[in-house]
């Protein structure tokens, strides 16, 4: 399942879903109940083998410049996981 990001204008935050393609997408924010709007995100691509996307993300950086470039980006907004639904609950059995 892809991951999904949303953002929130007025918190400053940028909410990440792991949703399928035919799932509802997030209207309100979490936190002020306002309408959000899906951000175009990169793709994350494994051209050179790297052993995680995160690997690839900061292969030709410092370890000075990759602590610069993490608190840049988090400056302006937070991000926050939100998990997926529960579907069904596991407890819930027919007897």
């Amino acid at each position: 399942m892809p991951v999904y990001e949303y953002e929130c204008s007025p918190c400053l935050v940028i909410y990440q879903v792991l949703q399928g393609i035919n799932d509802e997408p997030l209207q309100t924010c979490q936190r002020c109940s306002g309408s959000v709007r899906r951000v175009m995100s990169a793709a994350n691509l494994n051209t050179r083998n790297y052993s995680s996307p995160t690997e690839a993300k900061y292969a030709k950086m410092s370890h000075t410049e990759e602590m610069a470039r993490e608190k840049e980006l988090q400056r302006n907004y937070e991000t926050v996981w939100l998990p997926p639904q529960v579907k069904h609950d596991p407890w819930d059995h027919d007897h």
